[in-house]
């Protein structure tokens, strides 16, 4: 076994190495360490002789490497061990090939750090910088000059509302600023199929030419929102003649959006039309290298938005000055309508006033003689001739009621005078009113009072009899024959609506009733149709005109009116001509308590039964300046047993009246007579209260100012014209009880 191994030639014998290679080797591994340590140097002086190379840790990170590889092959001049021959050339060559490398980068480098050196590497980068930074100033200038030009155009279009102004200064305004060679601007016409030439700069071509609005390049720039290069041979672009040999400059076209007018609305603001455009025409010179740029275009279309805004405020403007003028024209109008009726109303008022006390006096007369002779021995025919008078006079005292009340209706000047009144004796008196009257036409009048039917209530005593009389009045003037029926109860709930009046909603309550009226007649009947028409003011149907019976028209208007302020309701049924008519009426009455007064601080409006039918003795002094009515009213005084004093003048008034007089009557309301003050004298010369006489006003004003005068001054009682026998007993009676008479 051990002649084996030592007969085994395994490994290769070493081959004894070669003192020339060995020398190579040696030489190569110092230049090689040589080149390692000379390029870090190098590169350090690199370092510090440029200031712009930013990453110096890496080049001291690559100085440490080649150092360390220079300062390895350093070592390998000390480590050199025997190697086989392969190996020993192998590592030579490599070595050769790694000096020979390192020399010429360490040569190289060398030779190009000078170079390095002298490339101005921080101005190249300045000067891009600059460049850049000049661009975005030129940006910036241009676009600061187009806001300015905008700021300054903006302000020369919006500094006027007119117009025409503000196209006028569009055109010249673009045209300086933008060095236009011309400007023009196409209006729609009225039509809207084509565009007039309106306005231009140079003004070199006629006004008034006209083009189609569907051309294909007006189309193109109305449906842009940009300002659109056109050709200059459109159209629309040739505003100016010019020499065959010139080229003509670039044009652009923008839309301009305008108001439509037709588009105000009451009550609304004016909307903007989409399909109505004013086009802008705008040409560069002539025979030039300019062509429009994107900031002029931006200026352009700036421009024409502002425009847009400045025509639509003047055309607000403009339809505003228009609504504001007829506006003024309608106040103008409106208030000398309302000049003009209220010199009207004055003038009814002044021609009622002085008619209602210029024809109460005459009234005044014929009842109060009629009165007067009615009391003296007359014979049967006599006396019905007497009494026909009085009652014929009454009538014509309400229709002068009527035409007064009116008027005040009208105006809303009349208000129920609420009191407690006898409800029953209303009825009985409209009935005694009639009966005279209804016997002439052999008419029979029955009054039929239900015992539910409360004898005394609360309510306006004198509007409830003017109604129940015009409405039994009318009963009787339109029927020649038959009868008539008055019937009066309280409403029950159930029977309160009528389908009539989808307005009247009665309320049921403990302190108030509805009464119900019903008035029947046998007469020719109303045709349902012209029923609605009896209710308006001097109106009758012609069936009615036909029956000769005179009237007015005033009874049932001013019935219904009456109704209302009474919180009722009144209508008619009939079933048509030839069978009658009934009138119905609700309103509501107040319910009579013992602790109930009147809303007026005065006593009730109750007749008295004194059982006095004279007053013998009675010193009264009487004032009126009409010589008629002083004697009238003088006669009934003296008919009841008074000794009168009369004068015509309020100073011989204040000079008579002296404490013997207990009753002073004043006609207050006596043209140029102030009877207010003469009271007030009275009241004056008179210290001692017992020793003042009682002052009551007889006039013909039915007017609820004069009740309130007469109170102010201290007037104990009003009485209105015209009177007779026992209503100036009643009054008498009643004003030396109570000392007081409204």
């Amino acid at each position: 076994m051990a002649f084996t191994m030592e007969s085994c030639n395994c490994i290769d014998p070493q081959w004894p190495a070669d003192e020339l290679l060995m020398k190579y080797q040696y030489i190569s591994d110092f230049f090689i360490a040589l080149a390692y340590f000379s390029i870090p140097l190098e590169l350090i002086y690199f370092v510090k002789k440029s200031a712009v190379f930013p990453y110096r840790w890496v080049l001291v990170q690559f100085g440490a490497f080649i150092v360390l590889c220079g300062a390895t092959h350093l070592i390998n001049l000390w480590t050199f061990t025997t190697h086989s021959k392969t190996v020993a050339i192998v590592m030579t060559t490599a070595k050769v090939l790694t000096a020979a490398v390192s020399c010429a980068t360490a040569l190289m480098l060398v030779h190009i750090i000078p170079d390095l050196l002298s490339v101005k590497t921080r101005e190249m980068f300045l000067k891009n910088k600059a460049a850049e930074l000049d661009r975005e100033m030129g940006l910036i200038l241009t676009q600061e000059e187009t806001g300015r030009h905008v700021r300054m155009l903006t302000h020369e279009i919006r500094s006027t509302l007119d117009r025409h102004t503000i196209l006028k200064t569009t055109l010249v305004e673009l045209g300086r600023t933008l060095a236009l060679e011309e400007c023009a601007l196409w209006m729609p016409t009225r039509t809207g199929l084509e565009l007039q030439l309106s306005y231009t700069l140079r003004q070199q071509n006629p006004v008034g030419y006209t083009v189609p609005i569907h051309l294909p390049v007006i189309n193109q720039v109305f449906s842009s929102n940009h300002a659109v290069k056109i050709s200059p041979n459109s159209p629309v672009a040739r505003l100016r003649p010019l020499p065959g040999k010139y080229m003509p400059g670039e044009v652009v076209a923008v839309r301009v959006p305008l108001l439509h007018l037709s588009n105000f609305q009451i009550d609304d603001w004016p909307e903007l039309s989409t399909k109505r455009y004013a086009l802008m025409i705008l040409m560069l010179p002539s025979d030039s290298a300019r062509q429009w740029h994107d900031h002029e275009l931006d200026l352009v279309e700036v421009v024409a938005d502002q425009v847009a805004v400045a025509l639509s405020h003047a055309a607000i403007l403009e339809e505003s000055m228009r609504a504001r003028d007829l506006l003024m024209e309608q106040n103008v109008a409106l208030d000398l309508a309302r000049r003009e009726a209220e010199t009207a109303v004055r003038a009814r008022n002044d021609f009622l006033a002085v008619m209602n006390h210029e024809m109460r006096t005459p009234m005044h007369a014929i009842i109060a003689l009629s009165s007067l002779l009615q009391e003296t021995e007359l014979t049967p025919e006599q006396r019905l001739m007497v009494e026909t008078i009085l009652k014929s006079s009454y009538l014509l005292d309400t229709l002068i009621n009527d035409v007064l009340d009116l008027s005040k209706l009208e105006d809303g000047s009349l208000q129920l005078d609420i009191g407690t009144f006898n409800l029953h004796s209303i009825f009985k008196e409209v009935l005694n009113l009639i009966k005279p009257v209804a016997s002439v036409k052999k008419l029979s009048v029955t009054l039929n009072l239900v015992q539910d039917l409360p004898v005394y209530a609360v309510g306006d005593e004198k509007r409830l009899m003017q109604t129940v009389l015009n409405v039994v009045g009318n009963a009787v003037k339109f029927s020649k024959e038959g009868s008539i029926s008055i019937t009066a109860f309280v409403a029950k709930p159930d029977c309160l609506r009528d389908s009539r009046a989808p307005d009247f909603f009665p309320v049921p309550s403990d302190d108030h009733f509805y009464l119900r009226v019903q008035v029947k007649d046998s007469g020719s009947g109303i045709s349902p149709q012209d029923i609605p028409k009896l209710f308006t003011k001097f109106s009758q149907t012609q069936s009615l005109a036909t029956r000769n019976s005179g009237g007015s028209g005033l009874g049932l208007a001013i019935c219904k009116r009456f109704v209302n302020l009474m919180e009722g309701h009144i209508w008619l049924d009939s079933e048509g001509p030839g069978k009658g008519c009934t009138a119905i009426f609700i309103v509501k009455l107040g319910i009579r308590r013992l602790s109930n007064e009147s809303k007026f601080p005065f006593a009730p409006k109750v007749s008295a039964n004194h059982g006095l039918t004279n007053f013998p003795g009675l010193k009264v002094l009487l004032m009126d300046n009409n010589g008629v009515s002083r004697t009238v009213t003088r006669g009934l005084l003296v008919h009841l047993g008074c000794e009168v004093t009369t004068v015509g003048l309020s100073e011989e008034c204040l000079r008579v009246v002296s404490h013997e007089h207990q009753v002073v009557f004043l006609d207050v309301c006596a043209p140029g007579v102030d009877g207010y003050e003469l009271a007030v004298a009275i009241h004056e010369k008179f210290t001692v209260r017992h020793e003042k006489p009682l002052i009551v006003a007889l006039t013909g004003d039915t007017d609820e100012v004069t009740k309130e005068n007469c109170a102010r001054v201290g007037i104990n009682g009003v009485i209105m014209k015209p009177v007779s026998v026992d209503k100036m007993r009643s009054i008498l009676a009643e004003l030396l009880e109570h000392r007081v008479l409204y």
